[in-house]
């Protein structure tokens, strides 16, 4: 498997069909020489597959860990549990989408969603006005898949949450270093 980053693409069409060029690191010319010949040279025809998305940089377990620590905190002065909590946070400033669902697919798609974490959830909305035997569901995502800007959001509530409850927090330059340590931009 042959996976890099690359900032500028191009397309043509000619004879054979459209074709996408992507701009490689230099460091990977041989790599792709490699890849391009070994296609060339094959006796027998395969399929490949590209997938082309942005591309995110894993989140920094600093600011995950700190998360978590203020919400332990949090549920030690609520009397309830971090989770609860994380929950709540998710729920009020989380990314969610609203999706259309068989009604009778429902409570399966309903299971393998929350099977994602803690803080994938969903509520049913009602029945969709337009499609008869569908519903609406809001589906919230957990943060392992939020981006730093959207993992940011969440962790600045939390923050402001723990501040009003008098829990001691981080200076706020420490905060930002976390943030952009979460996006990989030290």
């Amino acid at each position: 498997m042959l996976e890099f980053r690359f900032k500028t693409a191009e397309w043509l069409i000619d004879s054979k069909g459209v074709w996408l060029t992507l701009q490689v690191p230099e460091s990977l010319k041989s790599q792709i020489q490699e890849f391009i010949l070994g296609i060339k040279n094959s006796q027998e025809e395969k399929v490949y597959k590209a997938t082309i998305k942005p591309h995110r940089e894993k989140r920094s377990l600093d600011a995950n860990g700190y998360l978590w620590v203020l919400l332990r905190q949090m549920s030690e002065k609520l009397k309830t549990t971090d989770k609860e909590i994380y929950r709540e946070m998710i729920r009020r400033v989380g990314q969610v989408d609203i999706l259309p669902v068989k009604d009778d697919a429902i409570e399966t798609f309903v299971r393998r969603w929350e099977a994602n974490g803690d803080g994938w959830q969903i509520d049913v909305i009602g029945a969709c006005k337009n499609t008869v035997g569908y519903s609406n569901l809001r589906c919230y995502y957990g943060s392992s898949v939020y981006d730093t800007k959207e993992f940011s959001v969440l962790l600045d509530e939390v923050i402001t949450e723990a501040k009003e409850l008098g829990i001691d927090t981080t200076t706020p330059e420490e905060i930002e270093r976390m943030k952009q340590e979460y996006g990989g931009k030290k």
